[in-house]
């Protein structure tokens, strides 16, 4: 018989064979093996869950207050029960007093007692209390608070040292940078989760100061005044907001960076209060226009529109117009990096600023004065105003002169003593007034009003009608697109306007 069929066989078994390897090969080729997580922060959570604490505050309400809103939970809530009993009896009846609980998180940073949390958690509390990882509750009184960054400090009275942590350099993080939430979300008592640094140095609008580091860690309420911990156990930011419209965690949250904090804890911690620099100026943005007329190449710094009375400018060091683009050796980009610059500086500290004036840089040096002595005097009414220039002599009655032809949609006149009578004009001002300003012209849409006075042009002094016309012709003549405008209103104080000219 042929050896066929047996040859057919082998080959057919060759065949399979081949085929299965091939299989197998392509099988592993098409399924990669799974990717490994982050490392397990197991051990970091563990070395720092007994330095995070959850507080208790509670709030005596009068009855009619009654109608206050309660603290809503997500509908479905696992932990609805929970909360119905935490605020059971809570609301008023009759007109009747009653109390309002609140809950938060914060931190030990003093294993003699001190804790760190955000302001909100603690304010207006008639009774804070804070309750350890072993159970432990401890009353706490408040050392002080701080609106501006919202930060406060708590003290304890321990029976023994407490677990601490302490600060890191949040200037160090970059984002992309892992970092660990510890807190108390939702009252459910010392939870962790982790996420990544998203962005830095964001500006929510929440103060002056806002440099929020912002993360996809998970924080809720409840979390506010907990720590932002980087991956070596440090402190790097205090949590402080998130962006929600239900108040749960979409993975937008911020906290204060501790390049910023630490030296507002240090002061809550050593007086009680803050004692920040004061420059004693008012600023206002240097926008597009403003440095397209001032032939700027971008926009920088912070423009000076006023001068307060009684603060440490008080030899004309710095001048209404003048642009500050550098303060004690920091570059200032924009107007709220002056104002945290100076808000981080010791006060009585002599530090030199770099100006532009008459497009030219200057450098003039200026002691700083405290920030709270310029707002209470502000609250006291009896300084914080603009300082102004002595008034000149009183020009010749001229109530018959005409107002000038339209100006940059503006009808301008002269400031005699029956046109300040007539809008109602401090004395210490001088300019030019303007008595009119046509509807969609530029000045109107610079929100420019008869009654105002413009002061400047181009940085220049207006006394007269015709000084205004002839420097706004000088601007177009070399090419300005807008009008720099310092405007004084009724009272003297001062802003700056860019109108266009084309």
């Amino acid at each position: 018989m042929s050896k066929r069929p047996e040859f057919f066989r082998g080959l057919v078994l060759a065949a399979a064979t081949a085929l299965l390897f091939s299989n197998t090969a392509l099988a592993e080729t098409a399924l990669p093996r799974p990717a490994a997580g982050p490392p397990s922060v197991a051990d970091l959570a563990e070395s720092l869950l007994d330095a995070v604490v959850n507080i208790s505050i509670s709030q005596n309400v009068k009855g009619e207050d009654d109608n206050a809103p309660m603290p809503q939970v997500p509908e479905g809530s696992p932990h609805q029960e929970f909360f119905d009993e935490f605020f059971k009896g809570q609301g008023g009846e009759g007109g009747r007093p009653r109390t309002v609980n609140s809950l938060g998180s914060g931190f030990i940073i003093d294993p003699s007692g001190y804790i760190v949390t955000n302001n909100h958690v603690i304010q207006d509390a008639d009774d804070i209390e804070i309750n350890l990882s072993n159970g432990t509750r401890l009353k706490a009184k408040l050392v002080g608070t701080d609106t501006k960054t919202d930060l406060a400090v708590l003290k304890v009275e321990p029976k023994t040292p407490l677990k601490a942590v302490s600060f890191g350099d949040s200037r160090k993080i970059r984002i992309g940078d892992w970092v660990m939430v510890v807190g108390n979300p939702f009252g459910l008592g010392v939870s962790v989760s982790v996420g990544v640094v998203s962005a830095r140095g964001r500006n929510i609008n929440a103060g002056p100061y806002d440099s929020f580091i912002q993360t996809d860690a998970a924080i809720n309420r409840g979390n506010s005044g907990g720590p932002l911990f980087n991956m070596q156990g440090e402190v790097i930011g205090i949590n402080t907001a998130i962006l929600s419209q239900t108040g749960m965690s979409v993975g937008i949250g911020f906290a204060v960076p501790t390049e910023l904090a630490m030296n507002v804890v240090n002061q809550l911690k050593d007086f009680g209060e803050t004692r920040r620099g004061w420059l004693g100026v008012r600023i206002q943005p240097v926008t597009d226009d403003i440095a397209e007329s001032l032939k700027m190449d971008v926009p920088r710094g912070a423009l000076v529109s006023g001068i307060i009375e009684g603060g440490p400018i008080s030899h004309g060091e710095i001048k209404a117009g003048d642009i500050i683009i550098r303060f004690d050796g920091t570059e200032v980009g924009e107007m709220r990096d002056l104002m945290r610059a100076v808000g981080e500086s010791p006060v009585g500290k002599a530090v030199d600023v770099v100006i532009i004036r008459d497009g030219k840089e200057q450098t003039v040096r200026v002691t700083l004065g405290r920030l709270e002595d310029g707002e209470h005097l502000a609250s006291a009414g009896s300084g914080g105003e603009l300082k102004k220039e002595s008034p000149k002599p009183s020009e010749p009655p001229a109530a018959t002169l005409p107002a000038t032809d339209v100006v940059l949609g503006m009808k301008l006149a002269v400031l005699d003593a029956d046109r300040r009578k007539a809008f109602g004009i401090a004395e210490s001002v001088n300019g030019v007034i303007v008595t009119e300003v046509q509807a969609n012209s530029p000045a109107a849409e610079r929100r420019v009003e008869a009654g105002d006075v413009i002061v400047e042009v181009g940085q220049e002094a207006m006394d007269s009608p015709e000084d205004v016309t002839s420097r706004v012709g000088e601007l177009k003549a070399d090419g300005r697109r807008n009008a720099l405008l310092m405007i004084a209103n009724k009272s003297g104080e001062l802003r700056f306007v860019t109108v266009r000219m084309e």
